[in-house]
């Protein structure tokens, strides 16, 4: 066994000697001194040797792999000392070049978006709420008088979890989540903006996107109240000029519903559906609490990522989601 790591320790110091590169170092040292190695090979076959000789065996190893070990590091430090001479003495290199600064970074577009929304209804007495992104099927869709039948079930556009959750289609359960959380005492505004996830992607959906929830329940609140408000953070938004207009529209949440469509200054002509609303449906005060006899309200959902292709003149919402610094970098 001596005689065999006397040879292993001769040959690999030779090889050591001789490598003519980094890569052909890494190969010795893995080959000899790795888990796997001729010495690791040698220390496995001690058990072989009479027990007055193990401890003796087992130092000789040690002392060889120490030896081969500091012979691997001087000709790594040989081969680091020719690089950096090479390196030096091209002259396309200049050490005393000072390094790129680091590129600035910026929020988001929809990062950016989402904060002028909070600030704008935060003027105008709206609180900002949050909601799981893991809901149930009962506040996704049952209190929100979406009945059993409803395509928005379908596995083709929600993505359903285990034990009847699914990951939430819309921001709509928060407002009865701000309904509960009021104990059926008006007046209740919020918005609750975050992500929503449907299966549905094509150049102006995505499978992950973002919305806004509004809603106000109150004593007296009419579809007038929603136009004015909604028309007032939309031209905040998009610039004094944007057109608005209400389309009827059918949400089984709200009674009378509406798409608001807009026509920003610039845009040729063409409406951008922007979100929907309407009047909260009775059904849907009642599973929050409220006294549809007594108070009303008015809801609706806004797509941040719509509302960010309009504001910037993007033409797929895909780009969001991308990650692509040439893109993001425009903003």
């Amino acid at each position: 066994m001596r005689e065999r790591l006397a040879e292993l320790s001769d040959r690999a110091l030779a090889l050591i000697a001789a490598a003519p590169d980094a890569e052909a170092l890494e190969r010795i040292d893995t080959s000899v001194l790795g888990r796997k190695g001729e010495l690791a090979g040698l220390m496995r076959g001690i058990g072989e040797l009479p027990g007055e000789e193990r401890a003796a065996f087992g130092q000789a190893v040690n002392a060889a792999k120490a030896a081969l070990a500091s012979a691997l590091a001087e000709r790594r430090a040989l081969f680091d000392a020719r690089r950096l001479d090479s390196e030096s003495g091209d002259t396309r290199f200049d050490p005393t070049e000072p390094a790129l600064a680091p590129a600035p970074g910026h929020l988001h577009p929809l990062t950016q978006v989402r904060r002028e929304v909070e600030a704008i209804f935060l003027g105008l007495g709206f609180d900002v709420m949050d909601g799981p992104e893991v809901e149930t099927e009962e506040f996704n869709f049952d209190r929100l008088n979406i009945p059993a039948h409803h395509p928005a079930r379908d596995f083709q556009d929600t993505f359903w979890l285990e034990n009847g959750q699914v990951l939430r289609t819309h921001t709509s359960p928060v407002q009865l989540r701000a309904m509960l959380r009021a104990g059926g005492r008006p007046p209740v505004r919020v918005i609750a903006p975050g992500r929503v996830f449907r299966n549905e992607p094509d150049a102006t959906h995505e499978h992950t996107f973002h919305q806004v929830e509004g809603l106000m329940v109150d004593e007296g609140v009419s579809l007038a109240d929603m136009k004015g408000v909604l028309s007032l953070v939309l031209a905040r938004l998009l610039g004094k000029a944007v057109e608005v207009r209400l389309r009827p529209h059918y949400f089984p949440f709200v009674e009378p519903g509406n798409e608001l469509d807009v026509r920003p200054a610039g845009s040729g002509g063409r409406w951008m559906e922007m979100l929907g609303c309407g009047m909260v449906h009775p059904n849907v005060l009642r599973a929050g609490g409220m006294d549809p006899a007594r108070v009303s309200g008015f809801a609706f959902g806004m797509g941040l990522d719509r509302l960010a292709l309009a504001r910037y003149g993007i033409d797929d919402l895909r780009w969001m989601m991308s990650g692509d610094p040439r893109f993001l970098q425009q903003f």
